[in-house]
């Protein structure tokens, strides 16, 4: 089971036909969407598919269900190791909890900055330069949970102050209402319909022939619109623009890791999968010719992968490498539900920001309740 977008799901059914004519195993993928991608139980899945796309945020929840075969297999050192050496950013070690890897990297991403080359002369760098494009209703922000707490994590963290991770308040009360009156600012000069969408929609948005929108700020990278002929007009990639003084760090850890279910009859063989599709032959070959997003920093590295995607990967690459690694204990895919919408609810009705930021530490207190 992988997720619905041509990054998500056709480079696994390229991959799946290359395996099958090198092992004699057939591979079948099933897509979900975005939305399911990012909230769907991964128990539910693992006792229907033998291989599973997943989200790094879920470790803490599946290590408690005990639903996942970890992959940390023994023999296969060598291979873990040269995976960790091809690692961009934390990507490889955001699977891994408790001493154990549940899963590998098979695609990475960070909020970036997105940009149309045909509207503006480069990327804006700085956040004032995206708060004159806003101004002139040139922005767009993917605010759909989750994202909208995302964008929250990301700009604490550039500009200094990354959330917690181990039970405490997420923010401080300063922090915080600072960066929420920056979201805040933002969202006063883009369409409300930001509310209702996720990565795909504002790209989608963007790269329609004229569209007057120029740039999304802080948005999961889709190499797919930075490929020539993807959609009517082609869509650039950045790195995050600076909101700190403290060049592109910070950016909310995306991508997805390729996982073996602990109820599969098979989970050798899905294993070996595993192992294959994440090695780094594959990630720069036939695994991002097939239009995926490399997990492995062979992809990232590899001059032909860059010139057929408007160097989409070196040209986000400081940002992937400084990226901050969310919270991924048992109880925390519930808080990121509710803190994205206490923060939407916050900025669509005008609530104050202390009151905001304190639902906010609650929030995440009680998340580490059990």
């Amino acid at each position: 089971m992988t997720w619905s977008h041509p990054r998500g799901y056709d480079p696994m059914v390229a991959c799946s036909k290359l395996w099958k004519e090198k092992t004699g195993t057939t591979i079948e993928w099933e897509k979900r969407s975005l939305q399911d991608f990012e909230s769907y139980p991964i128990d539910e899945l693992a006792r229907a598919y033998d291989l599973i796309v997943i989200d790094h945020p879920h470790v803490g929840q599946i290590t408690a269900e005990g639903c996942l075969h970890p992959l940390d297999i023994p023999g296969r050192g060598a291979e873990r190791e040269a995976l960790i050496t091809g690692s961009v950013g934390q990507s490889y070690q955001s699977y891994c909890w408790e001493g154990r890897q549940w899963a590998f990297p098979v695609d990475t991403a960070s909020q970036v900055s997105a940009w149309r080359p045909d509207i503006l002369d480069r990327a804006p760098r700085t956040w004032d330069e995206i708060m004159s494009l806003a101004r002139e209703g040139r922005v767009l922000l993917p605010l759909r949970p989750p994202h909208s707490l995302m964008t929250f994590y990301t700009l604490c963290a550039n500009r200094g102050s990354p959330c917690a991770t181990a039970f405490g308040d997420l923010v401080s009360p300063d922090v915080g209402v600072r960066t929420f009156d920056m979201m805040r600012d933002i969202v006063a000069l883009i369409d409300p319909a930001c509310f209702d969408m996720d990565p795909i929609a504002v790209l989608d948005r963007m790269s329609q022939g004229k569209a007057d929108i120029a740039c999304s700020p802080l948005i999961y990278g889709y190499v797919n619109y930075s490929i020539e002929g993807f959609r009517p007009a082609l869509v650039a990639f950045a790195d995050i623009p600076d909101a700190g003084g403290n060049g592109p760090i910070g950016s909310a850890l995306g991508g997805t890791g390729i996982a073996v279910s602990a109820f599969s009859p098979h989970r050798d063989a899905a294993s070996d999968f595993a192992y294959w599709i994440t090695s780094g032959d594959v990630q720069r070959g036939p695994y991002a010719m097939a239009g995926g997003q490399p997990g492995h920093a062979a992809g990232w590295d590899d001059a032909a992968v860059n010139a057929r995607t408007t160097d989409f990967y070196t040209a986000t690459r400081k940002t992937l490498e400084s990226a901050w690694v969310r919270p991924r204990h048992d109880g925390y895919m519930a808080f990121q539900q509710k803190a994205s919408q206490r923060i939407n609810a916050g900025l669509v009705q005008g609530h104050e920001p202390t009151g905001v930021v304190d639902d906010l530490n609650r929030l995440f207190r009680e998340s580490f309740a059990d």
